[in-house]
């Protein structure tokens, strides 16, 4: 239950927010929106305000804003185009189209900006308490257990994870003796080093050193800070989160990262209600680079997609027309199979790993 009421939060949020850009581009430029819809298909509920219609649609993964003037070949009386998206210079629609994907953006540096003003600028604890051990490893084979924390090695006193780190990496496959306290009990621990590949993020080899196959555990702390320290935190947490976000399609593209990472909305639920339980920071930060997600996903130049329709208008911008109406049907139907092969595989994906877990369990 907690997954699915986090999930409808999440994606209840962050579609309001992407088409709440669309719409109010639109508005700045003096287009009609007709309907501003929060899911796809049926109309569950709705309500006309002004010369725009609200609704809740029946399909929830997604939302859309219909503009007065947008299908390509609409006949429009001459007094109207002053209304008519279609109507606008190139620039306009650029706007327009460009107004979700912005506003995702944008808002991820807004949630940020208030997390880091209430709640404090994060800094993570340096301890020398050991998160994890990893399976078969050296740690284990010593005896080493989550939880323990290293007072020193080989007699010398270990202040900081640093510490830990580099004794284990100058090491020289030597084996080390650590002084562990387990729960007010101090234990001699004897390890020896091997030699293992370092990985990045992404599961790429970046080079090898000695390790013993622990991890710090992770602690976090809150810093007072003022509103523009929140607000410049807030701003470098989201570009990095871009910056994260187009590398991760990039090495998706290379094959780096398998496919079969990829998750669709059951995975999305399970994430959101795990964070839930973590508590509404981790919630809020979850939102956030989800956001950000759907932001850069959006802006990917395939048809259908903003990103594909930027394309288009660049194109006519350049060339001082527009395509055929040919080229458009076309390239439509080319997105709309790619995105719903794209759908298809990642429920497939999010069904394969219930299926997995349901079987070792």
């Amino acid at each position: 239950m907690n997954s699915l009421i986090s999930f409808i939060i999440v994606l209840g949020v962050l579609v309001f927010v992407h088409e709440l850009g669309h719409f109010l581009f639109a508005k700045l430029f003096g287009v009609r929106v007709l309907k501003f819809s929060l899911g796809f298909g049926n109309k569950i509920a709705g309500r006309k305000w002004g010369e725009t219609e609200y609704l809740i649609s029946a399909f929830p993964l997604g939302g859309y804003v219909k503009m007065f003037g947008e299908n390509p070949g609409e006949q429009i009386e001459q007094s109207e185009r002053r209304r008519s998206f279609s109507h606008k210079a190139v620039w306009q629609r650029f706007g327009i189209v460009a107004g979700g994907p912005v506003f995702n953006l944008f808002f991820a540096v807004v949630l940020f900006f208030g997390m880091f003003a209430i709640a404090g600028l994060p800094e993570p604890v340096d301890t020398t308490r050991i998160g994890q051990v990893s399976p078969d490893s050296a740690a284990e084979a010593a005896g080493i257990k989550p939880g323990d924390t290293v007072l020193s090695i080989d007699g010398r006193e270990t202040a900081s994870w640093t510490d830990i780190s580099e004794t284990i990496r100058n090491s020289g496959g030597r084996e080390i003796e650590l002084l562990i306290d387990r729960e007010g009990e101090q234990l001699v621990i004897r390890a020896v080093p091997v030699m293992e590949k370092t990985r990045n993020i992404f599961g790429e080899e970046v080079g090898e050193r000695y390790m013993l196959g622990i991890t710090r555990s992770e602690g976090i702390v809150y810093q007072d800070t003022t509103l523009p320290e929140a607000l410049r935190a807030a701003a470098i947490q989201t570009w990095n989160l871009i910056y994260l976000t187009i590398l991760g399609i990039i090495k998706i593209i290379e094959r780096v990262v398998p496919a079969s990472e990829l998750g669709g909305p059951i995975r999305i639920a399970e994430l959101a209600g795990q964070q839930m339980e973590a508590g509404w920071m981790n919630l809020l930060y979850f939102m956030g680079l989800l956001s950000v997600n759907l932001g850069i996903l959006n802006l990917l130049p395939i048809p259908v997609l903003d990103g594909g329709h930027l394309v288009f208008l660049t194109i006519e911008g350049i060339r001082r027309r527009p395509l055929s109406d040919k080229a458009m049907e076309m390239s439509q139907k080319v997105g709309l199979f790619l995105l719903v092969s794209l759908m298809v595989f990642v429920f497939y994906n999010d069904i394969l790993r219930l299926v997995q877990r349901w079987m070792g369990s």
